[in-house]
């Protein structure tokens, strides 16, 4: 797959996920657009200059800074191709009745209106040019209620529904919505949270960011709305 020309955005990017999306996107040719919530996070992930790799420093959680970021996007670059928006967080230990609110405000936040700011900022420049791809990242578990994984999977659920709603929103402007549901990606965090696992039956980044390109390349065309399991052998 080539992106040549393209502009792709890319949320979360300084996060181990987000980096590797990034990375096999500018491999592709793409311009690649780094939003993180600073500066000194997307330096540390991305240390050298590329014109090709334009650094984002604006707080998801502030939707009019956010819109204001992706207007000087639209403006200088031409369009947003594509937005993956992979900026999310996870957290797990308590019961449903024992979660306190801050960490239920967590999730959502950094689950759910990362997503919806994103969205907002993003969707009304596809729909000005016609075209447009966002990808999303939900969660094989959020299929269904784990136990001491409420707050999680509740805003991954979250997440999918929001996917499929916008896909049916936006299919007949030509924008595709779609959303990857990966299990346990093999990330430093999670083999150190981990260590009696085995990582070979996770998901590596870069499968995953495989499948995020795929849908969006032209060839996804006509996929819209679909939640697609990216479980490794998990």
């Amino acid at each position: 797959m080539t992106f040549e020309n393209q502009t792709i955005v890319i949320t979360g990017a300084a996060g181990n996920l987000g980096s590797t999306v990034a990375m096999a996107f500018h491999e592709a040719g793409a311009r690649v657009i780094l939003v993180d919530a600073t500066q000194a996070f997307l330096d540390g992930r991305f240390p050298d200059s590329d014109p090709r790799l334009i650094k984002v420093a604006v707080d998801l959680l502030d939707r009019d800074a956010l819109t204001a970021s992706f207007g000087e996007i639209q403006s200088k670059y031409g369009g947003i191709d594509a937005l993956c928006a992979i900026a999310g967080g996870f957290h797990m230990g308590e019961t449903v009745h024992e979660t306190p609110a801050e960490n239920w405000d967590l999730m959502h936040n950094l689950n759910v209106r990362t997503l919806l700011n994103s969205a907002a900022a993003a969707v009304p420049h596809m729909i000005e040019r016609g075209t447009g791809k966002i990808v999303t990242i939900g969660a094989n578990a959020a299929l269904k209620g784990v136990p001491g994984m409420g707050g999680y999977c509740a805003s991954k659920s979250t997440v999918m529904r929001i996917t499929e709603s916008m896909a049916g929103e936006l299919r007949d402007k030509s924008i595709n919505v779609n959303c990857v549901m990966p299990s346990i990606i093999d990330t430093p965090v999670n083999r150190a949270d981990m260590p009696d696992a085995d990582p070979a039956l996770w998901v590596a980044p870069s499968d995953l960011a495989s499948v995020i390109m795929f849908l969006c390349s032209g060839e996804a065309r006509a996929i819209h709305g679909a939640l697609i399991p990216v479980v490794g052998l998990s």
